[in-house]
């Protein structure tokens, strides 16, 4: 066999060729792989949110009806259906109700669920346990729990009429969910039950997380028990606070299973919050479903706005970045 010659290919390097520079290679298959995972997520969130909400908002500019149903024809009437809404004094009470929802909801979910926190910040003898027990509203169905409710709030057999009797605490059975005094009382009771453990936990995360160091200080100083608890552990917990009342606030202003399974808006509209006013319209009989699909565009509205104001808190939080 002949010698290679010293300008082949071959003799330079040993027989070996340079390997192929594939350095764009990684970067390439990373972002397919990125867009491939994208995807999916880009293709639920336009079939299953933003194609709803915009064809949700179209049809509250259209004078759409139960027979628009069959003929296809819906016309287009801009603002009048928000007009119209506006000035119906069942929705003027559905807000009025929902604010009261609202702002019940989270003042006793919070306060209950930070005394609950701070409860639960000692260590004692089956602790976790009962921490744990405290979940089962919180993972309970809202179907389930309503019904829970409506059983445990009966007029004739319910539990809790026939504890207050037995107590002597009221003389004839108390019609919670069948007078308007008591209806919003009762739904109250419910979500309020429901959103105790939420709060519960959270705060206790926020609890955990506040340095002990800081306690010594005060005690040191001569802080009591209030005066911590209002200039160290307050302070320390305000970024959670915040966060913990904006989510708290989004959830229960689209509560609807709860107040559907308990009273469905009554007696006499006086549970009838925006969601459920919003279904009334559409489904419960009435099929003005432009007028609902305007109920339902406010209520998204008044949640994106807070909504967005918890990106803005979450935002401002030091080493997190949203």
């Amino acid at each position: 066999m002949a010698p290679a010659l010293p300008n082949h290919p071959a003799a330079a390097g040993g027989g070996r060729r340079p390997p192929p520079d594939r350095s764009v290679a990684p970067a390439a298959r990373s972002r397919g792989l990125g867009i491939g995972f994208a995807v999916p997520v880009v293709v639920f969130v336009a079939v299953f949110y933003l194609y709803p909400l915009a064809r949700n908002v179209v049809l509250s500019f259209q004078d759409y009806d139960i027979s628009s149903l069959y003929s296809g024809n819906a016309p287009f009437v801009g603002f009048a259906n928000y007009r119209k809404l506006l000035s119906t004094p069942a929705f003027a009470t559905a807000v009025v109700n929902t604010v009261v929802f609202v702002a019940g909801s989270l003042f006793f979910q919070f306060t209950i669920g930070l005394g609950l926190a701070e409860f639960f910040r000692r260590s004692f003898p089956l602790g976790r346990l009962l921490r744990s027990l405290m979940l089962i509203p919180w993972l309970l169905p809202l179907v389930v729990a309503g019904t829970l409710f409506r059983w445990m709030l009966d007029t004739s057999n319910g539990v809790v009429n026939q504890i207050l009797l037995a107590l002597h605490l009221v003389q004839e059975p108390v019609p919670w969910l069948n007078t308007p005094n008591t209806a919003m009382a009762a739904v109250l009771m419910c979500n309020i039950w429901i959103g105790v453990p939420f709060n519960m936990v959270i705060l206790h995360s926020g609890l955990q997380a506040i340095p002990t160091e800081l306690y010594e200080a005060a005690s040191l100083d001569g802080a009591g028990r209030w005066q911590q608890f209002r200039y160290v552990t307050l302070p320390q917990l305000r970024p959670v606070i915040s966060i913990v009342l904006t989510l708290g606030l989004i959830y229960t202003l689209k509560v609807f299973d709860v107040i559907w399974v308990m009273t469905k808006g009554g007696p006499a509209n006086a549970t009838n919050t925006i969601s459920t006013y919003a279904y009334q319209l559409s489904f419960g009989g009435l099929s003005e479903f432009g007028l609902g699909a305007a109920a339902g565009s406010l209520l998204v509205v008044v949640a994106a706005v807070f909504a967005l104001l918890y990106l803005r808190t979450l935002r401002a939080e030091p080493g997190v970045r949203a």
